[in-house]
């Protein structure tokens, strides 16, 4: 088995289950150590950290949320200190408060925005503070399709993934001279937790825009963020990979 990552110490925010948990196992799979961050759902972090083990890898389960800077600078010296380092960061903790714009609160609003934007930016923080230290790192940022298409009732997830977006050009351009690369994956309809609750006949609409005409796999996003963490893209930054099945052309 090929193991790209061995050596390095991966982690991956909101990792305890759909496309985050899917992430920690394949870097898992590649070499790296890894810290599974979640918010409340210890059991589902515990099993993606006992998955990871089954198949011969490291893991670690870490509770902070992405959105508490003093938790974050908390959780991120931890997984220093458990690990040994830390190498990858990727920023995939994300949540959804759907809504027309008329009717969105404020409260969800400002929800999704800490988790979905600051939380990137306070980890990110973190991480590159370590990172800059050795050299070398690499962080990659969960974006999504509708940041770059928008979709009418998530005017509040469209604005922060589009939000982190532009904070990962930015932050790109900041950390180049330092050996770290930082891009975004941005999948499209993937069959998750979170899009379960997409009604058949709104997931056929979707489905009819989508050329291969399927929702991706959290696997196939996996693969991408994998390539973006490992040494044969240290030569690819501030780039958007799109993994929506050409939804996005």
């Amino acid at each position: 088995m090929s193991t790209p990552l061995a050596g390095r110490v991966a982690l991956v925010t909101g990792a305890s289950r759909g496309i985050g948990s899917a992430i920690a196992r394949r870097l898992a799979a590649d070499g790296a150590a890894v810290a599974v961050n979640y918010a409340s759902n210890a059991a589902a972090a515990d099993a993606t950290v006992a998955a990871i083990e089954r198949a011969g890898g490291r893991a670690l389960a870490v509770a902070f949320d992405v959105g508490d800077s003093q938790a974050v600078r908390t959780g991120v010296a931890r997984v220093v200190d458990a690990l040994g380092g830390l190498d990858i960061l990727v920023n995939n903790a994300g949540i959804a408060r759907d809504g027309l714009v008329l009717r969105l609160k404020e409260e969800d609003w400002e929800a999704v925005l800490r988790t979905d934007l600051t939380g990137v930016f306070l980890c990110t923080k973190a991480a590159a503070r370590v990172m800059l230290k050795s050299g070398w790192g690499r962080i990659v940022n969960v974006a999504s399709v509708v940041a770059e298409i928008g979709n009418a009732g998530q005017a509040a997830y469209a604005a922060a993934k589009a939000g982190v977006i532009g904070f990962t050009k930015a932050v790109a351009r900041e950390l180049a001279s330092r050996g770290i690369t930082v891009n975004a994956v941005a999948p499209g309809l993937v069959a998750s937790e979170m899009t379960a609750a997409i009604g058949d006949e709104q997931r056929a609409a979707y489905r009819l825009a989508i050329p291969l005409g399927r929702d991706a796999e959290s696997a196939e996003v996996a693969a991408a963020v994998a390539y973006l963490a490992s040494p044969e893209a240290g030569y690819v930054t501030g780039h958007v990979l799109r993994v929506n099945g050409g939804l996005y052309m």
